[in-house]
């Protein structure tokens, strides 16, 4: 004779048959609790409650979490096979109205009131140092490498005039694929090794007023710190917005206008900053809807004259400007 197979209902009954477990479930239904909170609202003691709940993770019903000292435990019935599921459906509805449930409930909010309470106490206490205790926690800018995370995963981006790297870093785990592209060959060796692990960045070498890139191939661009170097800023910009899908966005920053001459011999800059009117004529010659410029707040630490941000989406129309040369004179420089 063959043995008759056990229908898979009766494995949860010893499980559900519980009072104190079905009222557990209802309580992790939702939302995580520590034994000692569930000891709280059970009004049972910490023995008893622990000995439910490894019933319930043998059964496959809760799942804990480790959190410092502490474990968190919440209902999984994603794994529970249909014939459980729908047999804790029949318990639940027999249990969620009793006297005991129904205290519990009220219980719970407490609970979760006291949690809310405890953390409001904290930042009723620490507003006033909150930007300081958490800069000492986490450092002063993780949130902008997290805002990242708002970037479309399917764009391919241009880091124009990437240096050594540091931009096409950043943006790599959060979008398909990243073009970095400069004229140094020395700042392009820098910007390989950064990158060499990152197998969404292509290192590519051209200048910003003749890019290696096809034509619409991208969706966004960035140029951080580098059309004060371009002799022709508005060839670059063309540039850009041919590399540019219509409607793809172009981020650009550099620097407010200043009179810090000895950059020019230091660091090779051809233009002391730009005015908001020069960059936004650059911008529509070259066929960008522009936003207004934002003026950065400075780090207390930085020595260098202000920055501006700007983000413009290319138009849907593109003409290729004539070729000509800047309409800024480039300034010369003395020895």
């Amino acid at each position: 004779m063959h043995a008759t197979a056990i229908p898979a209902v009766f494995a949860h009954l010893p499980v559900l048959a519980d009072l104190t477990r079905s009222r557990i479930l209802l309580l992790l239904d939702g939302q995580e609790l520590t034994v000692a909170e569930l000891c709280a609202v059970l009004q049972t003691p910490q023995s008893t409650v622990s000995r439910h709940l490894k019933a319930l993770a043998d059964g496959g019903w809760v799942t804990a979490r480790a959190e410092g000292t502490s474990r968190r435990y919440r209902g999984r019935r994603d794994v529970i096979d249909p014939s459980g599921q729908r047999l804790w459906q029949l318990v639940r509805e027999q249990v969620a109205n009793t006297p005991s449930a129904l205290q519990d409930g009220r219980r719970l909010e407490r609970v979760l009131s006291a949690r809310r309470s405890k953390s409001q106490q904290f930042f009723t206490t620490s507003a006033g140092r909150w930007d300081k205790l958490r800069e000492e926690l986490f450092g002063d800018s993780f949130h902008l490498a997290a805002l990242l995370g708002l970037l479309d995963p399917d764009w391919t981006v241009g880091d124009l005039g990437c240096g050594t790297g540091q931009i096409a870093e950043a943006l790599a785990p959060w979008v398909k694929r990243v073009i970095a592209v400069d004229e140094s060959a020395a700042m392009l060796r820098a910007a390989k090794r950064r990158v060499r692990a990152l197998a969404a960045v292509e290192v590519r070498r051209g200048a910003l007023e003749a890019l290696p890139i096809e034509d619409a191939s991208l969706d966004a661009v960035t140029c951080v710190l580098v059309l004060h170097h371009v002799p022709a800023p508005e060839r670059a910009l063309a540039e850009a917005a041919r590399v540019l899908r219509p409607g793809g966005r172009l981020l650009l920053t550099d620097m407010m206008p200043h009179d810090r001459e000895a950059y020019r011999h230091q660091m090779g800059h051809v233009w002391l900053g730009f005015s908001e009117a020069e960059i936004q004529r650059y911008l529509a010659d070259a066929g960008f809807t522009a936003g207004r410029i934002h003026v950065l707040s400075p780090d207390p630490s930085a020595q260098g004259p202000t920055l501006f941000a700007v983000a413009a989406t290319r138009r849907s129309t593109f003409t290729r400007p004539a070729q000509r040369t800047a309409t800024r004179e480039i300034p010369t420089t003395h020895s």
